[in-house]
């Protein structure tokens, strides 16, 4: 089963219904749910979420969205070795996605799942759109 780090775009594709890219993280999701794929996400997209969701709903209505999507993903942490990583990585214009970048590596993922590609030109492990990835496994199937 993919191990796949999930990026904070997606996750707020996800649960703010941003379209048009709802469509393809409900359908990642979704797998996750029926335990076809290990979905995971750093503790920064966990925070960053919570506060973009705040803006858009009540204090009370964001929190109530994360427990339910908590249940679907692991969170993996931040820690110093992983910033100082991502801080002195020249590949990474922005600071957020070396986090996202050494998160995975760091947690042994398989996949990086962003519509940010650009930012992850320099990967050592594969970066795709959630539409890309989906078209991926239905052609393995």
């Amino acid at each position: 089963m993919s191990k796949i780090l999930i990026d904070t775009n997606i996750v707020i594709d996800l649960l703010a219904k941003r379209e048009p890219f709802y469509k393809s993280a409900a359908q990642l999701f979704s797998l996750a749910d029926k335990q076809k794929l290990e979905l995971s996400i750093s503790s920064l997209t966990f925070a960053n979420t919570n506060y973009v969701l705040s803006r858009l709903k009540s204090t009370q209505e964001a929190r109530e969205i994360l427990r339910r999507f908590r249940v679907l993903i692991e969170v993996l942490q931040l820690n110093d070795k992983l910033i100082d990583l991502a801080l002195n990585d020249n590949n990474f214009k922005d600071f957020e996605d070396g986090l996202q970048y050494y998160t995975a590596i760091e947690n042994e993922q398989d996949i990086i799942i962003t519509r940010d590609l650009k930012d992850f030109k320099e990967s050592k492990i594969p970066v795709m759109t959630a539409d890309e990835y989906l078209v991926s496994i239905d052609q393995q199937r």
